[in-house]
């Protein structure tokens, strides 16, 4: 009998790895924290790329399904200064390289391809420890425990499974996030409306580093909005929403208002978003019967790649345990030595803002904010 797989985390990197085991006759058994499906919103818009996102849904052959959640229009650009003016837009002629669909429904998708049982809810790993013979023990909050042959850490940013390859902890980089969402703009809100767009804003003050805003268009007319804060980490905790919004509106003033409306006129509480990494170059030694994928193994902050390299690390490793299903410990060693470039390269484009010129390039070759 082939090598069962145990994975911890139920994000969509775990989930294509899955669904690519299953294709092909690999037990798989996926660990999630979270209770159900629904228990939380699971994020906005995300784009997938042609060269990792897409081919990820290739090797999990659900290319045609993918297909049917994508919004059309959605991969236009607008480019703005801090005071509305458009300095570059692009349209959506359905010929980019970055569809756009909705988050959670991507994950559904991936969740509704694998056999039922194969996602056991409410399983937050809080503890790992190694056996003997490439064997981990795992340990569940609910004080369960299982014993995985092949351990995958798909457990995110603060992975659990981490520390039995690297010493590495993410450190944050000096900026956080807020998220904020503003429903029905078309009709409530219709200067910041059109100011985004069919597709994705963004908007910077080039004289002011580290100040900008992403704004994406998602179903039904509703904006979900980014917005950069450098300055401490706890530097809004402990806040009240009305706390944070306000301090984030001061930050941005002078601002146009159908820029600073995406801060001000949200219709949820607003989320904060501490941004961390992981060492540029993060690698470990081999270590038998365990490995990691995704912002668990090369974490960085959002560049439109996250999401992605996790679905395509998660199609990469199912296939290399599909190319040698009786030798765990070769596909492990083969699927590291791509997944480390990988990694360092998407850290390499994460390191610095981009000044408007080069988004403008970015854009112009079908880049898109987010993921």
């Amino acid at each position: 009998m082939r090598t069962p797989v145990t994975i911890i985390g139920a994000g969509l990197g775990g989930l294509v790895l899955a669904r690519v085991l299953y294709l092909h006759g690999i037990p798989a058994t996926v660990h999630e924290a979270e209770p159900s499906p629904t228990a939380r919103p699971q994020g906005g818009m995300l784009d997938i790329h042609d060269h990792s996102g897409r081919l990820a849904l290739e090797a999990a052959e659900l290319t045609d399904a993918f297909r049917a959640l994508v919004l059309p229009g959605r991969q236009a650009i607008r480019l703005l200064d801090r005071n509305g003016t458009i300095l570059f837009e692009k349209g959506d002629d359905g010929t980019g390289g970055s569809p756009e669909v909705q988050r959670g429904e991507l994950r559904r998708l991936l969740l509704d391809a694998l056999p039922s049982g194969t996602v056991r809810w409410g399983r937050k790993a809080t503890a790992v420890r190694a056996l003997s013979g490439g064997r981990h023990e795992v340990a569940f909050a609910d004080g369960t425990t299982t014993v995985a042959s092949l351990l995958v850490g798909a457990d995110g940013a603060w992975s659990r499974v981490r520390p039995l390859l690297s010493e590495a902890v993410p450190e944050y980089v000096g900026r956080s996030v807020v998220e904020t969402c503003l429903h029905d703009a078309d009709t409530r809100h219709p200067a910041t409306a059109k100011a985004v767009g069919g597709g994705t804003l963004v908007a910077l003050d080039p004289d002011r580093d580290g100040r900008w805003l992403v704004a994406h268009r998602e179903k039904g007319g509703t904006l979900r909005a980014y917005v950069t804060a450098p300055g401490p980490r706890n530097r809004f905790a402990p806040a009240a929403p009305a706390t944070v919004i306000a301090r984030l509106a001061k930050e941005y003033a002078g601002w146009a208002p159908e820029l600073t409306a995406l801060i001000t006129a949200g219709d949820t509480a607003p989320v904060l978003r501490p941004l961390y990494d992981l060492p540029a170059g993060h690698r470990w030694d081999r270590v038998p019967g365990v490995t990691l994928l995704g912002d668990a193994a090369h974490l960085s902050v959002p560049n439109g790649e996250g999401a992605n390299l996790a679905m395509l690390d998660g199609a990469e490793l199912g296939k290399a345990l599909a190319a040698h299903p009786d030798d765990a410990e070769t596909a492990l060693t083969a699927y590291e030595r791509t997944l480390f470039p990988r990694g360092t390269e998407a850290a390499a484009v994460s390191a610095r803002n981009p000044s408007p010129q080069e988004l403008i390039v970015f854009f112009t070759r079908d880049g898109q904010p987010g993921g």
